[in-house]
This record gives C-alpha cells, sequence and structure tokens, in this order.
C-alpha cells in the first residue's frame, strides 16, 4: 500500500466497499469550529472519503458518528463516502485505496494501529489528498494535517475524578481499585489512562490492585476482570475505560452479586452505559457530543477543498515523532443520574434505544429521561 501506483479493485471488493460505503444529508451547530469563512457552496472537488475503524469497541461507530459526518456533508454539498473497517487494518488499507482512486480530495481517518493509519496517510499524500486525524491521533505520522478530537487527557481526568466521587467510595479513608485501560495501540487510550491516573495516582487512601488492558474487547475485558476480581476479593472501584468494557465488568459483578457494590466508571454515553448509570450499576459515563468532533472535521474538509488553509486554536505534540500537529479539541461532558437524560435530549442516543424494556422505562421517567 506504499507504493504510488494505483491498484484497483475487483468487482466483488468494489460491490462490498459500494455497499459498506454511505452519502450525506442535513446537520446541528457544533460547539468549535475552524476558522475562515464557512460556506455551503460546493468546491470543485467536492469528495471526502471517511474510515472508521469498527462496529465492536463502541456503538458510536455504527450510528452517531456516521449519521452526523453524512449530515455535514449533505450541509457543505460534499460527496462523502463514509466506510467502516470492521476491526480490519487490511481492510481499511483497500478502503483507502479505492476512496484514493475515486479522487477524493480529504481523507478523514480513524486508525486502528498507528502503523496501519500511517501508511494510509502516507499513500494519500503521494497522490495530493489531505488527511485529517479524526478522533484518534495516527502517532509517527508526518501527514496528518489536522487532528479533530476531543481533549482525551480531560477526558481521563474527568474519569478519574468522577469515580473518586462514586457514592461506593466517596468518603472512605482506603479505596482498593484496579484499571482496565483500552487498546495500547490506540493513542486516545493511552490518553485517557495519563488522565485517569494523574488523578487516582493522587487520590488520598487510594491503592491500584491491578492495571491490565481491555483492547477495547468486551470480552477481553470480562475475562480480565474475571481474573482480578478472583485475586483481589477486596476491589472497591474499576476505571474500566468506556461503556462496553464496563458492560463486561458488570456482568461479572452481577454473577457475584456485587453489582452497584462496587464503582465502576465508563465513558461514550451508550444507550448500555446511560442504563448502567440510572440502575446504579455503573457510577457515571462521559458524553462526548458527536457534532463535537463530525461537525467540525467536515467544514475544515470543506475548507480545505475550497483551497483555504484553516487555523487550529491549538496543537498537539505527536508522541512519537514530537512534531506539532494543529487541532481542534471539543470538551467532554460527565453524565451521572443527576443529567443523565442529556444525551437523549441532544438527539446523541434514542430514547427507544435507552428505554427499551418496561423496567427501563420506568427508570427512564424516574430519571426525567424521555420516553419513546
Amino acid at each position: 500500500m506504499g507504493s504510488g501506483s494505483r491498484k484497483f479493485l475487483t468487482m466483488a471488493a468494489a460491490a462490498a466497499l459500494f455497499a459498506a460505503g454511505l452519502a450525506g444529508c442535513s446537520s446541528s451547530k457544533s460547539p468549535t469550529t475552524p476558522s475562515g469563512n464557512s460556506t455551503s457552496a460546493a468546491p470543485k472537488n467536492n469528495k471526502v472519503g471517511i474510515l472508521l475503524p469498527d462496529t465492536a469497541s463502541s456503538p458510536r461507530w455504527v450510528s452517531a458518528d456516521p449519521n452526523e459526518l453524512a449530515n455535514q456533508c449533505t450541509k457543505y454539498n460534499l460527496d462523502c463516502k463514509i466506510y467502516n473497517a470492521n476491526g480490519s487494518a487490511t481492510t481499511m488499507q483497500t478502503q483507502a485505496q479505492a476512496l484514493i482512486n475515486a479522487g477524493v480530495g480529504v481523507l478523514l481517518v480513524t486508525d486502528l494501529d498507528p502503523g496501519s493509519g500511517k501508511a494510509i496517510e502516507d499513500l494519500a499524500a503521494q497522490h495530493n489528498v489531505v488527511s485529517i486525524d479524526y478522533d484518534r491521533l495516527t502517532s509517527g505520522s508526518t501527514n496528518n494535517s489536522y487532528y479533530v478530537s476531543f481533549d482525551n487527557v480531560k477526558v481521563g481526568e474527568n474519569q478519574g475524578t468522577a469515580l473518586t466521587n462514586c457514592p461506593q467510595v466517596k468518603g472512605k479513608s482506603a479505596v482498593n481499585y484496579v484499571e482496565i485501560d483500552g487498546a495500547p495501540t490506540d493513542n486516545n487510550a493511552a490518553l485517557f489512562k495519563q488522565g485517569y491516573e494523574s488523578v487516582l495516582s493522587k487520590a488520598p487512601g487510594w491503592k491500584k490492585l491491578d492495571d491490565q488492558t481491555g483492547q477495547w474487547d468486551p470480552a477481553v475485558a470480562q475475562r480480565v476482570f474475571t481474573n482480578m476480581l478472583g485475586a483481589h476479593k477486596d476491589i472497591n472501584a474499576v476505571m474500566v475505560a468506556n461503556d462496553t468494557m464496563a458492560q463486561s465488568v458488570i456482568n461479572v459483578l452481577q454473577s457475584q452479586h456485587l453489582a452497584g457494590q462496587v464503582a465502576v466508571s465508563g465513558q461514550d454515553a451508550t444507550a448500555g452505559g446511560l442504563d448502567n448509570v440510572m440502575a446504579g450499576t455503573q457510577c457515571f459515563t462521559i458524553y462526548k457530543p458527536v457534532n463535537g468532533e463530525a461537525d467540525v472535521a467536515i467544514q475544515l474538509a470543506s475548507q480545505i477543498l475550497q483551497g483555504q488553509k484553516p487555523q487550529a486554536p491549538t496543537t498537539i505534540e505527536d508522541p512519537v515523532n514530537h512534531r506539532q500537529v494543529p487541532s481542534f479539541l471539543a470538551t467532554p461532558t460527565i453524565i451521572t443520574q443527576s443529567n443523565v437524560a442529556l444525551p437523549v435530549t441532544d438527539g446523541y442516543v434514542t430514547a427507544a434505544a435507552v428505554c427499551s424494556t418496561p423496567a427501563l422505562v420506568t427508570l427512564c421517567k424516574k430519571f426525567n429521561v424521555p420516553t419513546p
């Protein structure tokens, strides 16, 4: 994939890619936008390729992000193709090649690992395609012109702070906790960890018993936490990096009749995560409104295609090559029972997804979550 020559897909592969692709529709206002003139006039080249990573690590890649990205593409009169690699770096590279062959001018990349992401961005640069890192920084790349994400160290700090305030542990003089981190191939996971460890390592009386990766995989997280709980019967809190892995932790706790007695963290404000927050088995989640990334990224792509060079409000240092990458970073929100309705009222998740059973409808009404 590193050579400059174009490799054309077989008819079967092209058909599979077409089935995976989505096109654009209408939009919502974003909290942070690139500098420069905003316009809805279509540029000469209005083609944008969008590469999303998988469908397993978070539901956001299935619905929230593709839908908002598509809406913004319509707003800016862009011809967008949105592909999901389903966890395969090889598939993502094939999708990238197809998009470059199709003449995209901008490529949004949410890599599966830095090496494959860098290879895609190097290939794009050979064809004068501008790459934007979307949500995840492709560390080591020199061809990512911009990075659009949340302040992921702040996400981790919020997780750590919220965990220390969970009712199961607040006020305790001694707290034993474990960490289940995201995938080591994901730069975001390192930033989350940096954030929450900066809080928990200084929390008086907090003692870390174990620290392992859950690989953003619910099955791995369940196996890891089962072993942790077997080795340490006195766990008071679990710093788990996102909602899908938190569900696995809660499943293990339920099997031991401990659900709700141990403080459990989360991230992504998934429907399941919000259900667990209402039920009291998960203390909080972190809400990252999709328009904080999608709206900014597509406006940025539109401006680039019009020949503009937008100025980013900040930079992030690449941990591998120490390059300062121009960055747009949105602010996360902690979701507890007190504001659990927010992701639903914002339209990030649907009432039908959150309040999906009679028991959950009852909980939704209790916490003022709109019901279907």
